[in-house]
């Protein structure tokens, strides 16, 4: 795809059937622009680069107001490259709880740290400037990634997008046996006949995990033996 800066562009690449429109961050104002692109029906980012909410909303409602609701957002620092304590990932949130559409990054910092962070953060979308050399002339190359940090910046973001997982904080399912093995539990420290009271000389807290939790030691102590629990023998709901 493609970012058209004027009408005659937007016809141009919707006569080539390109599947969606970028709208530049400088054109995010351009709302007669805006307005024309949105009457193609196609899917809309808009980079948002030097942005109030106030403004973003408004080139939302010139989109939704043609009757098309499938945009996205790109949160940007528009400097070349832009100053890492520029990039304000946090706004990502609060655009995407605002306007309730997906938000993305666009990236001018050097390097691939920050569209990484970015996904960590829930970007759905990331533009990253790309050269075969930085060396080139022209204001975007000096910050853009070769195609060895394009390939490397890829990756990371696969491994961060696994590394998100879900909301859910529980057990992973290759942490049971770390579970089980790491941690402690109740062991009779000598051998208990069955009757005997349970004091805290008999009781032990070990690994494995197989036994009652040392959560429940209070609980134990005093209690009498149901049956004879042999020394070194994980303690058990039944055998107290």
């Amino acid at each position: 795809l493609s970012t058209p800066f004027d009408a005659d562009a937007v016809d141009e690449l919707d006569r080539l059937g390109v599947p969606a429109f970028k709208i530049a961050s400088f054109e995010l104002v351009h709302l007669p622009l805006i307005r024309h692109v949105a009457r193609k029906g196609k899917p809309i980012i808009v980079s948002t680069g030097m942005a109030s909410l106030g403004e973003i909303e408004e080139s939302l409602s010139v989109v939704r107001d043609e009757g098309l609701d499938d945009i996205a957002l790109l949160h940007c620092a528009v400097n070349y490259p832009a100053k890492f304590e520029s990039v304000n990932l946090a706004a990502m949130g609060t655009m995407a709880q605002a306007f309730q559409v997906p938000v993305g990054y666009s990236d001018h910092t050097p390097g691939i740290t920050v569209p990484v962070a970015a996904v960590a953060r829930g970007a759905c979308l990331i533009e990253k400037h790309y050269t075969i050399d930085r060396d080139l002339p022209g204001p975007d190359h000096s910050f853009a990634l070769e195609p060895d940090e394009l390939n490397a910046m890829v990756r990371a973001i696969r491994q961060a997008e696994a590394a998100i997982g879900s909301p859910i904080k529980q057990t992973a399912a290759d942490e049971r046996d770390h579970r089980t093995r790491g941690r402690r539990s109740l062991f009779a420290s000598v051998t208990i006949p069955a009757g005997t009271r349970i004091t805290t000389e008999m009781v032990a807290v070990l690994r494995p995990g197989i036994g009652l939790a040392p959560r429940f030691l209070d609980i134990v102590l005093g209690r009498r033996a149901q049956q004879t629990i042999e020394a070194h023998e994980p303690i058990t709901w039944d055998k107290i």
